[in-house]
C-alpha cells in the first residue's frame, strides 16, 4: 500500500519535473525575442525626442534609425551640420566639383557609419547576423545652396569693431537775412567786392561775413582794397555817393577817381587806451588821400596855408560825414588824426555822435 502511494506521488512530479524544463526554455526565448526586438526598434525610435537637431552626437548611422525612417527630418539637419563642421569650405562655396571619396561609393551618399548594434546579434534568435544590404540608402541632403551676400547697396557692417561715422564737414554758417540785403543794396550801388572767409584772430578781432571792397559807386576805386563789414562797407558808399563826389564837382568841377585808405580792418586797441578799436571789428576806415579825375591829390595833413578851396572842402567833407557815421575825428581832434579822417558806426546810447 505504501509502494503504490509512493509511486502516486513520484509520478507527478517526475511529470513536473519533465514540463518545468519545456516551459522554462519557452520562457527564455520568448524574453530573448522580446528584448532583441525592443533593442533593434523601440529603443531606436524613443531616441527622436532626446536628439539636438544641432549635433551628431548620439545619433545611430546604417542600420539604425536610418533604416526605419529614412526620411526623418532630424537626421537630415544633424547630417548637414555634421558636413558642414567637418568641411570648412565647402567646394560648392569655392565653385569646384563635389568630392565624393569621402561620401561613399556614389555622389549623393553617405559612408556606412557605427551603427551601435553588435554584428552578432540576430534578428530575432542570435543565429543570423543582421543584413543592412537591402536597408535603404540614406537621402542626401538638400543641396548646399550659395552663401547669402549682401547687396551692393546695403551697408556693411563688421562684427566686432565698433562703428565708426565719418567725419561730418562743416561749411561756413548760413548767412542772415541782414547780410543778403546789405550786399544788394551795394550791387544797386554799384559797389566791387569779394567775399572773405570768417576772420577769427582773437575774441575782440573777428568779423563773421567781412568782404573785401575795391570799388565804390560811380566807378571809385578803394587803394588798397579795404576790408570791413557789409554795414560798413555800404555806409561809406552811400556817403561817397551822396556826398564826397557831388562836394568835389562843386568846388573843383571833377569827381572823384580814388580813395587812398591808411586802415580798415586791424586787430588793435584805441591809442592810450584798454578799449578795442573799431577796425578790430570792421566797423570803421581811414581816410588819408583824395585823388581826382582832373589829377589834383587832396592830402588831409597839408592843404597848404593858402589853400581856402581845399580846407573848404575838408570841412564839408568833415560836417557831411557826421550825417552818416556816428564818429568822424580828423586834423585838429589829436595828434594821432593829424593825417586822415576816422570814420565809424560804433553804436552809442541814444543816438549820439562823436564828430571832431
Amino acid at each position: 500500500m505504501l509502494s503504490r502511494l509512493s509511486s502516486r506521488i513520484a509520478a507527478p512530479m517526475a511529470g513536473a519535473r519533465a514540463f518545468l524544463p519545456r516551459r522554462t526554455a519557452r520562457g527564455v526565448l520568448l524574453a530573448t525575442v522580446i528584448g532583441l526586438g525592443a533593442c533593434s526598434t523601440n529603443n531606436v525610435l524613443d531616441l527622436r525626442p532626446e536628439v539636438d537637431v544641432g549635433t551628431t552626437a548620439g545619433l545611430p548611422r546604417g542600420g539604425g534609425m536610418q533604416d526605419l525612417v529614412p526620411s526623418d527630418p532630424y537626421l537630415q539637419k544633424a547630417d548637414t551640420a555634421r558636413l558642414q563642421e567637418a568641411a570648412p569650405q565647402s567646394p560648392l562655396d569655392a565653385g569646384q566639383p563635389l568630392d565624393t571619396a569621402g561620401l561613399g561609393e556614389t555622389a549623393g551618399t553617405y559612408p556606412q557609419a557605427d551603427t551601435g548594434v553588435s554584428a552578432d546579434m540576430g534578428e530575432g534568435n542570435g543565429d543570423q547576423p543582421i543584413d543592412l544590404a537591402g536597408a535603404p540608402a540614406m537621402s542626401a541632403p538638400a543641396a548646399m545652396s550659395q552663401p547669402v551676400r549682401p547687396r551692393e547697396d546695403s551697408p556693411v557692417i563688421m562684427a566686432g569693431f565698433p562703428r565708426v561715422d565719418p567725419p561730418v564737414v562743416t561749411g561756413p554758417p548760413p548767412m542772415p537775412q541782414d547780410e543778403i540785403a546789405c550786399r544788394r543794396e551795394l550791387k544797386k550801388l554799384g559797389v566791387v567786392w569779394k567775399e572773405m572767409s570768417p576772420i577769427r584772430d582773437s575774441a575782440s578781432c573777428q568779423i563773421d561775413h567781412p568782404i573785401k571792397v575795391s570799388g565804390l559807386p560811380d566807378s571809385i576805386k578803394m587803394s588798397p582794397p579795404a576790408v570791413l563789414n557789409c554795414e560798413m562797407a555800404l555806409t561809406f558808399a552811400k556817403w561817397t555817393e551822396e556826398e564826397l563826389n557831388p562836394a568835389a564837382r562843386r568846388r573843383y568841377w571833377s569827381r572823384v577817381k580814388t580813395i587812398h585808405q591808411l586802415s580798415s580792418y586791424s586787430c588793435r586797441r584805441i591809442n592810450r587806451s584798454h578799449s578795442m578799436s573799431e577796425h578790430s571789428t570792421g566797423n570803421a576806415l581811414d581816410v588819408g588821400r583824395i585823388e581826382l579825375t582832373s589829377g589834383r591829390d587832396i592830402d588831409v595833413e597839408k592843404p597848404g596855408l593858402f589853400a581856402f578851396r581845399t580846407r573848404g572842402f575838408l570841412n564839408t567833407v568833415r560836417s557831411d560825414g557826421c550825417d552818416y557815421f556816428t564818429t568822424v575825428l580828423g586834423p585838429g581832434y589829436n595828434y594821432d588824426h593829424r593825417n586822415h579822417f576816422h570814420f565809424d558806426i560804433k553804436p552809442r546810447r541814444g543816438g549820439r555822435v562823436a564828430c571832431h
